[in-house]
């Protein structure tokens, strides 16, 4: 069984390929046998009732680690940049315009370092989130960890589609004007959804299309073309904003979208909404960093460049055209617009589309890939109903808060577990879900250190997150559910650092018995370094190559 990546055909070789694609289609046809085997994902276990390996889950060979440290300031940027809902929703639950910008950047910071400690494990072993989630939670614990993530993508990937496609909206009233926005709007009053605004979704969602058959290796262009189109967009927009309202800033509250009275608690759970936000992508972080060329690259990047980026920019072009109907002003809303729905796709297609495809690419490793889950949150999408989420400020915070809560304890543990580890994995058994796993069976498969530390951290806000959905809860459990995510990383961290020092793993008493170093146990040059230095590794009965530079 051979580990590597699928290159894209030439576009002389495109119709062959898809000529010999419709002839394997029609071969798969005649019979359930041939069927499964025509579905059976590249590198995928051809023997046993179940696979543990695919080519999206084995670690990335060399020639696939193409992200140097300016693709990641690119990309960690662009992201920072992707923010500006944010501010809207803390003016929303009533915080001034400083608070909300001073809330978020606390909270991009702390993010960011969150985000580079769990990035190190895939910098150095070049393995995906699920399958880093293997080594921590165990075989069959993984799957939860996977799945709790996968949910959170897929509901994310429909709501910034909506955020996209308010911005091709805003694109339609620049170029057609009132022939837009006069068309009449056939659907309930009660959807909060109007008929162009299902035109401009639709469209935008079609824009994802040809994004579901690409891997991150292929699509560094796409964040340094966020970069160089955002920056002249925001400035331009900012400029014009401070002329034409002679630098004079709003400060009149709106009325509170949650029941806070004390300012301290409003900064808490605003700073909690704005980790709540991000909590995917600093989950995720290994499905970026195992594509990096040298160590450290992905690490000190989003430590820099991720905090340094705060409004609903599509009501703000919608304002601005409907008191600047002058051709002029029309093209340059087009291209912010443009621009915007530009850097909301990037956003997108990194933070949710390659992890939700990651996920279903270990939850069905025989007959799911990566594109193939990117394929099959591109239809569940419509499913979800985002313009109900985006219905009020209030709604949207609750929602970022709450889910936060349970991804916290997830980054909290592996990032403990791989301190606690010394960084040592033992690849060969990452593949591996028999009984007799040295390493990563634990208990029935299942970490259960792990999942008692995470099930601390998220006990705690519990209550909370209960109340701010609209249960009847004390004072005191609703202002612990404010902290959220803050709550569950913290708690779940130290639960486990106390738990392991009296119950160690089977893992790390396997690494204190053996007296490996820190990282002892890494990839080097793309070959798996074991203890007697072999590049062949038995993965689940049988013989995995890996490819050597």
């Amino acid at each position: 069984m051979r580990m590597g990546f699928k290159e894209l055909p030439s576009s002389r070789h495109l119709v062959p390929t898809a000529r010999r694609k419709i002839s394997n289609f029609k071969n798969a046809t005649r019979s359930k046998d041939a069927l499964l085997d025509f579905l059976r994902t590249r590198d995928s276990q051809e023997l046993g009732g179940w696979s543990w390996t695919n080519e999206d889950l084995l670690p990335t060979p060399a020639e696939k680690r193409t992200w140097r440290a300016w693709n990641y300031i690119f990309f960690y940027s662009s992201l920072a940049m992707d923010n500006w809902t944010l501010g809207s929703s803390m003016i929303g639950v009533g915080m001034k315009w400083w608070q909300a910008i001073v809330a978020i950047f606390i909270a991009q910071f702390i993010g960011a370092a969150a985000s580079a400690l769990n990035s190190r494990c895939a910098e150095v072993y070049h393995i995906g989130y699920p399958v880093v989630a293997r080594s921590v939670f165990g075989t069959y614990g993984a799957y939860y960890a996977v799945g709790a993530r996968a949910v959170l993508a897929c509901i994310y990937y429909s709501l910034k589609l909506y955020v996209g496609s308010s911005f091709v909206v805003n694109m339609l009233h620049a170029v057609f004007g009132k022939s837009f926005t006069s068309i009449p709007n056939g659907l309930p009053v009660s959807l909060g959804f109007t008929t162009q605004q299902m035109l401009a979704f639709f469209l935008y969602w079609v824009c994802h299309i040809p994004f579901v058959f690409f891997r991150p290796n292929q699509l560094k262009w796409l964040f340094t073309l966020k970069m160089f189109t955002m920056v002249p967009a925001m400035t331009g927009l900012f400029i014009f904003c401070m002329v034409n309202t002679h630098g004079k800033l709003g400060s009149n509250l709106l009325s509170p979208g949650v029941p806070i009275n004390s300012t301290a608690w409003l900064f808490m759970y605003a700073i909690n909404s704005c980790l709540g936000a991000h909590s995917t992508l600093i989950t995720n972080q290994p499905d970026y960093s195992r594509w990096s060329k040298k160590l450290w690259s992905s690490t000190w990047t989003q430590l820099v460049f991720w905090p340094i980026s705060l409004w609903n920019q599509w009501d703000l072009l919608t304002a601005i055209l409907n008191r600047y109907p002058s051709s002029g002003a029309r093209f340059a809303v087009f291209l912010c617009a443009l621009f915007w729905a530009i850097l909301v796709l990037g956003t997108n297609v990194a933070a949710n589309m390659i992890p939700l495809g990651s996920d279903l690419a270990m939850l069905l490793p025989r007959y799911m890939n990566m594109v193939r889950g990117q394929v099959l949150g591109l239809f569940l999408a419509w499913a979800i109903c985002p313009w109900n989420i985006y219905a009020s400020a209030a709604t949207f915070t609750k929602f970022l808060s709450g889910y936060g809560l349970f991804m916290g304890g997830l980054t909290g543990v592996m990032i403990a577990d791989y301190i606690l580890t010394r960084g040592n994995i033992f690849m060969e058994h990452l593949y591996d879900g028999k009984k007799t796993n040295p390493n990563y069976y634990y208990i029935k498969g299942w970490n259960v250190q792990a999942y008692i530390a995470y099930i601390c951290g998220v006990a705690i806000g519990f209550p909370g997150f209960c109340g701010n959905l609209g249960a009847k809860v004390s004072a005191t459990a609703r202002e612990l559910g404010y902290l959220g995510w803050l709550l569950s990383f913290g708690v779940s961290i130290s639960v486990y650092v106390i738990l392991c020092t009296v119950w160690p793993t089977q893992s790390q008493r396997a690494i204190k018995e053996l007296g490996l170093g820190r990282e002892a146990k890494s990839l080097v040059d793309g070959d798996i370094v074991g203890e007697e230095g072999s590049q062949d590794t038995k993965m689940a009965g049988s013989e995995l190559k890996v490819q050597e530079v």
